[in-house]
């Protein structure tokens, strides 16, 4: 290299090392001036195109926009030292900030973060490295997520069956079961408002006391929010102080109505006389399936024919078995029972009068494990066990059901709301709840 050349090539090293840059283009070279003040001999497209960005147009940002396009070399501007570097000045230090405003979680490469992964595993990830999978790595078995789910960021997903923080627990039920008990009245799991973990919907509970919460339910389908006027997690003042919140709907005492009970209604009787009217020759008002208004019934579910009369004593739900079968096929309803066809008979006209089997062949079908017919609670007829008409409260298949174990409400087994089979309540359509009181359907009217 000659000398005029070499001392050129030092000059202008130093002055990039100076102003704090940290590489130039590999296309650089001290010749393309032929001494110092001396014209670039690169025209000035080709001077320009190496300094802009790849894939920028013509006419686009030199240098980033934050230096000088000299010869083809990008000086990049130093108002604060290390603030901008790199071949075209794309490098700047602040960008590794982080989204809580902190510095990245790694090592600040040219305004990248650079995860910190000494095992070469790859756990630790982000764009700000912020991820970090080693949290889902179990103690004992050392696996992600004990092997049975997949880690996001640090948080593990269980696969079905199984649960807690890493995974590391089994549920005792299928997942098709533990799906179907968290299911809500309207499809959804816990109601949009909580976790499925086994089976059971945890809430999420919205009041800070830690006390019951305004969000309940076996599925979390009950929201006391909706009963109040507004909205103060700290007042009690449900239902504008008429009515009782039942599952976040409200259920006005006489005399008021409205989605909040916020109106009054005037009526000329009593209350006494209204409840009077609306008994008729029930025990409860309406039968216990409707809701009492100056004397007048509204039964419910509002719009369902099947539960109708003046004080809502006709229940045709009643002649349907589990599967919503009316009178098993085998006969009418009228008036919540049946009246079964020549040649049936049983409550929901579920039993032939004619058998075409054996004795023997109908008590093996009508015997409970410890080899008791009908666990002695009934009689055994063409394989069906007639449990005793004495003991109303037995059912079931083997008449070892007692239906007195069905939650009550308001006096009434499921509230009359359900079947009870075998001490649980099946509930109808729109109603939920232990004793199927909560009515989740369209609103009261």
């Amino acid at each position: 290299m000659r000398p005029a050349a070499f001392r050129n090539f030092l000059l202008l090293a130093s002055s990039l090392l100076f102003a704090g840059l940290s590489a130039v283009p590999q296309s650089f070279s001290p010749s393309l001036r032929s001494a110092t003040g001396a014209a670039c001999r690169l025209s000035r497209a080709e001077s320009e195109r190496r300094c802009r960005a790849p894939g920028q147009p013509p006419g686009g940002a030199l240098c980033h926009g934050r230096g000088r396009c000299d010869c083809g070399v990008c000086i990049c501007h130093v108002n604060e030292p290390g603030v901008y570097f790199g071949p075209l000045c794309e490098c700047h230090e602040w960008v590794c900030e982080t989204y809580d405003g902190t510095t990245c979680a790694g090592t600040c490469h040219c305004g990248r973060c650079k995860c910190d992964n000494p095992d070469g595993n790859g756990l630790v990830y982000g764009k700000f490295c912020e991820c970090d999978d080693r949290e889902c790595i179990d103690d004992e078995t050392e696996e992600i997520c004990g092997g049975h789910g997949k880690c996001y960021c640090g948080n593990c997903y269980c696969g079905s069956g199984w649960h807690g923080d890493k995974c590391e627990f089994q549920c005792d039920i299928t997942p098709w079961e533990s799906k179907r008990r968290c299911t809500s009245p309207d499809g959804k799991i816990c109601s949009n408002r909580g976790t499925c973990v086994c089976g059971e919907c945890s809430c999420h509970d919205v009041d800070p006391t830690g006390d019951w919460g305004d969000i309940h339910g076996d599925t979390c389908e009950c929201d006391e929010r909706d009963c109040r006027a507004v909205y103060d997690r700290y007042s009690d003042d449900f239902c504008s102080g008429h009515g009782q919140c039942n599952c976040g709907r409200c259920d006005c005492k006489v005399g008021w109505y409205g989605k909040k009970c916020e109106h009054p209604r005037s009526c000329p009787l009593s209350a006494e006389e209204s409840i009077r009217k609306c008994q008729g020759s029930s025990d409860l008002p309406c039968s216990g399936r409707g809701k009492c208004e100056c004397g007048k019934c509204t039964c419910y579910p509002p719009g369902d024919r099947r539960v109708y009369g003046k004080t809502c004593e006709c229940d045709d739900r009643r002649c349907e078995d589990l599967d919503g079968t009316v009178c098993g096929g085998h006969g009418t309803c009228s008036c919540g029972r049946c009246v079964c066809e020549r040649g049936w008979f049983g409550e929901l006209c579920q039993h032939p009068r004619k058998c075409n089997m054996t004795e023997e062949q109908s008590k093996s079908l009508c015997e409970s494990a410890d080899g008791i017919l009908c666990s002695g609670k009934g009689s055994c007829h063409c394989g069906k066990c007639l449990c005793s008409a004495e003991e109303w409260y037995i059912s079931g298949e083997l008449c070892d059901c007692d239906d007195r174990d069905c939650d009550k409400h308001d006096g009434l087994i499921c509230t009359g709301n359900g079947i009870c089979n075998c001490g649980n309540c099946e509930c109808w359509d729109g109603w939920n709840g232990n004793a199927c009181e909560i009515w989740l359907g369209t609103e009261y009217p």
